[in-house]
């Protein structure tokens, strides 16, 4: 009998997973819904307020962004596709671990922020220092951080301030007010925490475009004025007449001056010298007389 109903129950045992179907997670527009991750599910209301987990180098096939996690919660489903909104992001631990060595200081800060948009988040900035740094000055850089971010978010919508957070635009600003009071190393955010979606729907300032030319006809290129060589008339030689050899001129007197000028010069050097010594002599001479 209790094989019997052994029996009985396996059969009555359905597999769950031939049930459950597959769907496509996309991310939100601020990543230009692009295809995250494929989750199995048996209803559609069993996805809503699932979070998924994804780096944001898979996102933007950029490797420098690969110690950022961003954090997507499905609040919508349409057939096979689960549609996402931003929760939040953060950075990894071994990327925290490898700024932070032995004698320098860290600066933490936690600031809630409202968006012009409506939304409130809040925000995880850190700070660190290159020496060991007192609490007074730890506290003006608290300071300058919530002073930085809370401007910055009055002024951005949600998606303009996250997108400047992952560029490290936040962190920047903040660094160029901080030099004043400590000269800080690095500046980051941490993590950000989305606590409200807006409330008021405001498009993001898109830059400028640039007018479109309008395609101009293809113009050909200036020719440039090639100066002609001008070709010189040949003379006709006409046969039996032998070419005319160029008449060497007779040598001038001024010439003859020039040429012998140099030579005559050393002549006088030399006679110079051969009177200076029949001088000697004849000195010599005159005194071994006088003996």
């Amino acid at each position: 009998m209790a094989k019997a109903r052994a029996r009985t129950t396996t059969r009555k045992v359905k597999d769950r997973w031939k049930a459950k179907n597959w769907y496509t997670i996309l991310a939100p527009s601020l990543f230009n819904n692009v295809p995250i991750a494929e989750t199995l599910a048996e209803t559609p209301d069993h996805l809503i307020g699932r979070v998924t987990e994804v780096s944001l180098q898979d996102l933007t096939n950029d490797f420098r962004k690969s110690h950022i996690k961003l954090l997507f919660t499905v609040d919508k489903v349409e057939q096979n596709t689960a549609h996402t909104q931003l929760k939040g992001h953060l950075l990894t631990s071994d990327y925290l671990r490898r700024m932070i060595r032995r004698r320098k200081s860290r600066v933490d800060g936690v600031f809630t922020v409202e968006t012009r948009d409506g939304a409130i988040l809040r925000v995880k900035p850190f700070a660190i220092a290159e020496k060991r740094i007192q609490s007074s000055q730890k506290k003006l850089i608290r300071n300058v951080m919530n002073d930085v971010i809370s401007k910055e978010g009055k002024a951005k919508t949600l998606n303009s301030f996250i997108r400047d957070c992952l560029e490290g635009k936040i962190g920047s600003e903040i660094y160029k007010h901080c030099k004043i009071y400590y000269p800080v190393k690095r500046i980051e955010v941490n993590k950000t925490e989305i606590i409200r979606l807006p409330t008021v729907i405001i498009e993001d300032e898109k830059p400028p475009e640039k007018p479109e030319e309008e395609p101009s006809q293809p113009t050909e290129p200036a020719k440039e004025e090639l100066e002609v060589p001008t070709e010189e008339p040949l003379v006709e030689e006409k046969p039996g007449k032998e070419p005319e050899t160029p008449v060497e001129e007779e040598p001038t007197e001024e010439d003859r001056e020039t040429a012998e000028k140099p030579k005559k010069k050393v002549k006088a050097k030399l006679t110079t010298k051969k009177k200076a010594t029949t001088k000697k002599t004849t000195k010599k001479k005159k005194e071994e007389a006088s003996e």
